[in-house]
């Protein structure tokens, strides 16, 4: 039998090279299990779930043998297994000790650890093994193989139950030298996998505190386990799960806390305090809900569907359960995932009965407003708004839909035979600042004329209904764009699902030209699509579209492979129009000095699937850049939108640095093109935090936390420009990238310029199509 790298499961492709361009650590854990010690092996599932409820990363199961039954028992207690065959045959060419001993070959099948691949770090954790604690620490590691010393032998050798392995280690090479080891018997009769590593490593790794395998020899004469044990660790013979040994009664007492029944372990997970992570509690909570019928649990399992995008199933969840009238909560999150598919009317529905309770009220009036402002009734949308207000004079929803609803459109000045429709997020004050400036932008790539004379407003969250075809058909053409249209989260509708609300067959009885301009598949890293309705509305809109670009070739390849092969043709590359403002704005001339300044933006909306478990790590790391950045010119925050002033917040209460904050989501269109054009360098996480800047000629670095900034910085072939915020030289990265740009900076600008020129090549012949499709 021969084994090569044990690589994660196919389906997982696309999201692999998503980490591939942002870099993210891919972390799992594993552990070697076998029917003698399968009851041990569910009880650490049971303890790593309740003492981290937060964490769940991939298991990888290694094992020989086992039964069906015994997987579908680990299937029950965690939603990512992966199940790894050990290369049985590779370790009876090991020299030392007795081949057919159970223990020595269980030992040997430890070692195929070092074989899985795709992952950044792995974790391996016995199966005599309980988590009491905290492994946040473990989690964050980044370099190195770590693990506790041995307990009897000191500081040099490591006990093999607990491993924390960086990628350098899962290689091939490392492989090769515990082969050449193990089959040489060059080393000491070790429980054999720690007289292997200990043989290679020859006491290379990283010391861990002893609590992080706090083994029970340390308990004899039944000694209470310390408090801050986080992982104890049932070493020698006798397992608590074989009737245990004598003088470790209090420690076997830990034990028997996870030895639970499925229905006992779901309660008690449900009922912990505080965050829970998503699979765990959709895993755990669905059969909950099903067995008993518990409406808070439904709640919870709903809201974790709708915050992951799966609004059907959210649907399908509270719908199975009763909800008493005088249940608020319920209702309110059952109204939001209705709304969330179009299922308007029931939603208001379940809405209206949660004002009924103070607790909910506010929220639930201002998803009253968003339901009537996206059927374009604005005077219904103020009266819930203003309700929500009344309620809760604080509640910043209700407060922005009152505004939204209340907002006087302006006159249009043009005959709508002169107009182009312009379908696009047009955003509300104090909203992100790289969208509010992107429909003038876009309209400048047609012409100089971006007022109403020559436009006709539609926007994308709005219901695409009869009256709005009526208008869009009465003008030129239809201008879908720009911006990243295509995500499932922002403002979620079940017509097509993604940011325009349009029903199909509306779309098909558009009966102008269509031009999809400088759009973005803006899907994070780990964030997945309804792909059956986004598929189905996505093919429909190339078919019916004229004219199809798309801002960068990430997405390109993106939406081809969600087509079929007969449109591949009619996708093509669109730069952002952002990215050649110097030739688009009529009359824009470059400044004639700069700021000595350094504009810094980081972005934390969907912050877990930016940073995963590396924020502390990012945050350290970003304290140590401004420091040193401060040798090269004033450094400072621009935020594009509030939150993004969170990092000047973090900076100064975690690092003890002030950094003055620039608030761009409250300029005006031409101030923010002023700021980014009169700067020396902007450092910037969000994607028109490196595109605006760049198309004002000004020297980018992007912080890629996104598959989109590596996909804009491959298109301008100029990849270096990039550093991944989970970089493990992110500070010294960020200063000697950030010194070369700025050593001379003329040169610099001369190639952000040369760089742009490319881009306007593409926009000025698509300009030319697009001239013969919708006229001048």
């Amino acid at each position: 039998m021969t084994m090569t790298s044990l690589t994660p499961d196919a389906s997982q492709d696309s999201a692999i090279d998503a980490r591939a361009l942002t870099g993210k650590r891919r972390v799992a854990f594993a552990s070697f299990v076998d029917e003698n010690y399968l009851p041990g092996f569910l009880a650490l599932l049971r303890s790593l779930a309740l003492s981290n409820p937060e964490v769940c990363e991939d298991f990888v199961v290694l094992h020989d043998d086992l039964r069906p039954g015994s997987i579908a028992r680990i299937r029950a207690l965690h939603p990512r297994i992966v199940l790894r065959r050990v290369d049985a045959e590779r370790y009876d060419a090991y020299k030392k000790g007795d081949q057919d001993n159970y223990l020595v070959r269980k030992a040997y099948f430890i070692l195929d650890v070092f074989r899985i691949r795709g992952y950044d770090t792995v974790i391996t954790l016995d199966t005599d093994m309980v988590v009491l604690g905290d492994l946040s620490e473990l989690l964050s590691l980044r370099e190195g193989l770590a693990a506790v010393p041995q307990f009897f032998y000191g500081q040099h050798k490591l006990n093999s139950g607990l491993l924390v392995i960086q990628r350098e280690y899962l290689s091939d090479e490392f492989c090769d030298r515990l082969d050449r080891c193990g089959r040489a018997g060059d080393y000491e009769l070790d429980k054999h996998d720690q007289g292997i590593l200990n043989a290679v490593l020859d006491g290379d790794f990283v010391r861990l505190d002893a609590r992080y395998n706090f083994v029970k020899r340390r308990l004899s004469g039944d000694l209470p386990v310390p408090e801050d044990t986080a992982i104890l660790h049932f070493t020698g013979r006798h397992k608590p799960w074989q009737g245990g040994e004598a003088g470790y009664s209090l420690a076997e007492q830990r034990w028997r806390e996870f030895e639970l029944p499925d229905a006992e372990f779901h309660a008690a997970y449900l009922a912990r305090e505080g965050a829970l992570h998503h699979d765990l509690l959709v895993h755990y909570g669905t059969p909950h809900v099903a067995r008993t019928g518990d409406v808070e649990v439904a709640r919870k399992v709903a809201a974790a569907h709708i915050a992951a995008g799966d609004y059907q199933d959210a649907v399908d969840l509270l719908s199975s359960v009763h909800i008493p009238v005088d249940e608020a909560w319920p209702h309110e999150v059952l109204g939001h995932a209705l709304m969330s598919v179009s299922r308007y009317e029931e939603a208001r529905a379940q809405l209206l009965l949660a004002t009924a309770a103070p607790n909910r009220a506010a929220t639930a009036y201002a998803r009253l407003a968003q339901i009537s402002w996206v059927h374009g009734d604005n005077a219904q949308a103020l009266q819930h708004a203003t309700a929500g207000l009344s309620v809760d004079p604080t509640h910043r929803p209700s407060r922005l839909w009152a505004q939204r609803a209340a907002a006087v459109p302006g006159q249009e000045q043009g005959a709508p035979e002169d107009q182009l429709a312009h379908v696009a997020f047009y955003m509300d004050r104090q909203g992100n600042a790289g969208d509010k400036l992107l429909p003038q932008s876009v309209r400048s790539a047609f012409g100089p004329d971006t007022t109403s004379r020559r436009w006709h407003s539609v926007h994308a969250h709005r219901l695409f209904d009869e009256a709005a075809l009526r208008r869009v058909n009465h003008r030129r053409g239809l201008v879908i764009g720009g911006g990243g249209l295509f995500i499932p989260d922002t403002m979620p509708n079940g017509n097509s699902a993604w940011q325009w609300n349009v029903p199909d067959e509306l779309l098909r009885r558009v009966d102008v030209p269509i031009a999809v301009f400088a759009v973005g598949f803006n899907a994070f890293d780990g964030q997945s699509y309804r792909a059956g309705r986004f598929r189905e509305s996505l093919r429909l809109l190339v078919e019916q579209s004229s004219f199809f670009g798309l801002r960068n070739h990430g997405s390109i390849e993106k939406v081809r492979a969600m087509l079929p092969a007969r449109l591949h043709d009619k996708i093509r590359f669109q730069p952002c129009p952002t990215t050649v403002t110097r030739q688009l704005v009529p009359g824009r001339q470059d400044p004639a000095g700069r700021d000595d300044t350094i504009l810094i933006n980081a972005a934390y909306d969907r912050a877990g699937l930016r940073f995963g478990h590396d924020y502390g790590y990012f945050l350290a790391q970003m304290a140590t850049a401004v420091k040193d950045l401060g040798d090269l010119g004033d450094v400072r925050c621009v935020a594009h939108s509030l939150d993004d002033e969170k990092i000047a917040f973090d900076l100064r209460r975690e690092h003890g640095i002030s950094m003055p904050v620039i608030p761009m989501y409250d300029f005006e269109n031409e101030e923010i093109l002023d700021v980014y054009a009169r700067t020396k360098l902007v450092i910037g996480m969000r994607g028109h935090a490196g595109m605006i800047p760049f198309g004002v000629g000004t020297p980018i670095i992007s912080l890629i936390s996104h598959p989109k900034m590596a996909y804009f910085l491959n298109d301008i072939e100029r990849p270096e420009w990039g550093v991944s915020v989970h970089d493990r030289h992110l500070a010294a990265r960020l200063v000697e990238r950030s010194r070369d740009l700025l050593a001379d900076h003329a040169k610099t600008v001369a190639d952000v310029h040369g760089r742009q020129q490319e881009l306007w090549k593409v926009t000025e012949a698509n300009a030319a199509d697009l001239r013969v499709l919708l006229g001048d």
